[in-house]
């Protein structure tokens, strides 16, 4: 892992560790992303392991970060958030996370360089 940029936040809500992120209806609040149209903004480090809502997280922002898969990638593939926040391949149009560093499966702990796009198809 090689953060460049690491944001602290609160969670909105019960949030888990190597997670795709969005902003929560809060300032400073973050959720799980939960689709690929969410506006995804990092994703958390191993700081949010067990954290209930209102408890502090570290937010990777830029760099690369570690990730957990929700199912196969290939190293280069676009990865978009499932319904977890787990990283998954992007399939169509929607918000990206970044680019995978490393294949894997489902509920690997893989390495995404973090660069936030939009994929139109």
């Amino acid at each position: 892992m090689n953060p460049t940029l690491t944001k602290n936040y609160r969670a909105g809500a019960a949030v888990a560790a190597y997670r795709i992120v969005k902003f929560g209806a809060a300032e400073r609040e973050v959720l799980h992303c939960a689709a690929a149209a969410d506006l995804s903004i990092g994703i958390t480090d191993r700081s949010a392991q067990g954290t209930a809502p209102g408890d502090r997280i570290d937010v990777v922002r830029a760099g690369l970060a570690e990730v957990e898969y929700g199912g196969a990638v290939t190293r280069g593939q676009l990865l978009t958030a499932d319904a977890t926040g787990r990283a998954i391949a992007s399939t169509g149009a929607g918000r990206t996370i970044g680019v995978a560093e490393v294949s894997g499966v489902e509920s690997d702990i893989g390495i995404v360089l973090i660069a936030p796009g939009i994929t139109t198809a």
